[in-house]
């Protein structure tokens, strides 16, 4: 049975799919080996960890001793290549395991300082850039300060080095995620010459990382190059679209245990914590992680593709190195950019007959609209698409547990957008 049959998709979308993937085919190559690299030196994380069958059960009460927690530990650590690395269901998002390590390591005074232009959304309450909340950075006299990027959205190495250089700040926060503007994300090549600048003009400064979507798209990890501490989301690409939950903290053994005193308590840090139920999923969430990653890789390289054949700007091209899982794609108007949407959720497995709607969301400033069936509410690791309704009328789609079911859902949502067009 072809996908006309399945799915009704025109003929028009279905040949510039078979283009799009004539296109990409290198590409996807590519990101093939990138996948084998990091699964192989998955499975050593959870061989170096002694991972037994005992560790997928969970504790209760306070957790004292349980073995399964600190084996996870052990393999995101070793596989994130960090000294250590606080891994737990109780993180409630990417921008919770953030918020703990930047209260866990700044104190009244300090500054932080954001070489990557304004932070994204969710996190700017945390700081206090956005809304008075009680308990931000800010309500604790934490200074926060910011390079702006270059008109094209690239990093201004030449401010970097002059803020650096002149403030001695605290901590060197960088965003590798592009979030709701158009930069660029950010490569590891790029987060090496940030850290070799902090390193030369402020040794004493932490460099922190949100690597939230940017785990395991390449074969070389920011730790490795210099960053100090990193943080990001069980349900992105750590989660391997298994984990109901979640975040990780890893870095330096120091800069860990700090953090970790500040999610639990000074003195107990990672030595306590019930993980329930949970270890299993968790486990199983980091193994399949790498391949999974990849996958999203491959749904957004042939986005790419497609939606540039049929004429619309795409950012990376299909082509382009990559530092997140992230593609967007240029749509021009709002009318556009629902049907994008509505194609993403059809083709979804879970909530495939809902439409999608845009609607006030805690933590955004503009009306959000989002498309994901998921089997885990919210998670950008299956195929998902989040856009503000504002100018220039972006779609920031994602994820894809399989590139089989990616694929099919980009196709969708250019079948949706051409028929709405047309109003068939």
């Amino acid at each position: 049975m072809s996908l006309l049959e399945f799915f009704d998709i025109d003929e028009k979308i279905i040949k510039a799919s078979k283009k799009a993937m004539e296109l990409c085919r290198e590409k996807i190559a590519e990101i093939e080996d990138i996948q084998e690299y990091n699964q192989r030196k998955m499975i050593k994380a959870f061989q170096y960890a002694g991972v037994r069958e005992s560790h997928l059960f969970g504790s209760t009460g306070y957790g004292y001793d349980d073995a399964g927690r600190d084996a996870l530990d052990r393999v995101y650590a070793y596989v994130f290549d960090a000294e250590d690395s606080l891994v737990r269901h109780n993180f409630v998002s990417g921008t919770h395991a953030l918020t703990v390590a930047l209260f866990g390591m700044l104190r009244p005074g300090d500054t932080v300082l954001s070489v990557t232009g304004m932070p994204y959304d969710t996190i700017r309450s945390a700081i206090g850039i956005e809304g008075d909340y009680p308990g931000s950075l800010k309500d604790f006299n934490i200074n926060f300060k910011m390079v702006d990027l270059n008109f094209d959205g690239t990093l201004n190495y030449d401010a970097i080095k002059s803020r650096i250089s002149a403030q001695k700040p605290k901590m060197v926060y960088i965003q590798r995620s592009r979030g709701y503007s158009l930069r660029p994300s950010i490569t590891w090549r790029e987060i090496k010459k940030i850290c070799d600048i902090s390193e030369k003009e402020s040794p004493n400064s932490i460099i922190m990382l949100d690597n939230c979507y940017g785990e395991f798209i390449d074969k070389i990890e920011p730790l490795s190059v210099g960053v100090d501490v990193m943080a990001g989301s069980l349900i992105k690409n750590p989660g391997g679209g298994i984990a109901p939950t979640g975040g990780y903290i890893a870095g330096k053994k120091n800069l860990v245990e700090m953090c970790s005193y500040r999610l639990t308590t000074p003195g107990t840090g990672k030595e306590i914590g019930a993980t329930l139920n949970a270890n299993r999923e968790l486990f199983m969430g980091a193994y399949h992680a790498p391949h999974v990653a990849g996958e999203a890789l491959k749904t957004a390289v042939f986005a790419s593709a497609l939606f540039e054949i049929l004429g619309y700007e795409t950012t990376p091209k299909y082509d382009e190195s990559r530092g997140d899982i992230i593609q967007l794609i240029m749509l021009g108007n709002e009318k556009k950019l629902i049907s994008f949407c509505s194609g993403i959720q059809s083709g979804s497995a879970v909530d495939s007959f809902v439409k999608p709607m845009p609607s006030d969301m805690p933590g955004y400033e503009s009306q959000v609209i989002m498309a994901a069936g998921a089997f885990t509410l919210g998670s950008s690791i299956e195929l998902s698409a989040d856009a503000p309704l504002r100018e220039p009328y972006a779609v920031w789609m994602q994820g894809g547990l399989n590139f089989h079911s990616g694929k099919l859902g980009i196709m969708l949502a250019a079948d949706k957008i051409l028929k709405d067009e047309l109003n068939i």
